[in-house]
């Protein structure tokens, strides 16, 4: 039987019912997200629900307070390297990892750790080879305690 904690934060797909839920505002802790109109949380909520397992954002709701404390999402890459035995196929897929944030009010109840299990759960389940991230030097520590290894540079070209 799981424990009342367990239950009030379970994790789960984001539903366009989150918006409503603070989904943008716990976004907003993590970088700069300007606000998003009902339309345009619809459209692009839409598009994304389309791809199917492609890509996938998870949240974990408090569900006593109806807030989205938690979120991540995994976005898949198909690949032509690598082959993958399980699905019997000459071509890789890797899951990317994005978007982690968990509201600085339920920190310490292990909440990021919940949703990177569910993100690389669900990679690994559509014959993913690897999951891979950028995080900050601060988050470091945190992805390695989820069992994530540093490998090699990240680099980024912003666009204006």
């Amino acid at each position: 039987m799981q424990n009342s904690e367990e239950q009030k934060f379970r994790v789960r797909n984001l539903e366009i019912s989150d918006k409503g839920k603070g989904f943008i505002e716990l976004l907003q802790q993590l970088s700069v997200c300007d606000s998003v109109s009902d339309k345009e949380f619809e459209d692009r909520f839409r598009e994304l629900t389309s791809l199917g397992d492609n890509h996938v954002i998870c949240v974990i709701e408090d569900e006593l307070a109806g807030k989205i404390v938690a979120t991540g999402s995994v976005f898949i890459e198909k690949k032509f390297l690598r082959n993958c035995i399980k699905l019997s196929s000459n071509c890789g897929k890797v899951g990317h990892v994005e978007d982690v944030v968990v509201d600085s009010n339920v920190r310490g109840k292990q909440l990021g750790k919940k949703i990177i299990n569910f993100l690389t759960d669900h990679a690994r389940s559509v014959g993913c080879y690897k999951v891979i991230l950028d995080c900050s030097v601060e988050n470091k520590l945190f992805y390695e305690k989820c069992g994530f290894k540093q490998k090699e540079i990240q680099m980024a070209m912003y666009f204006d």
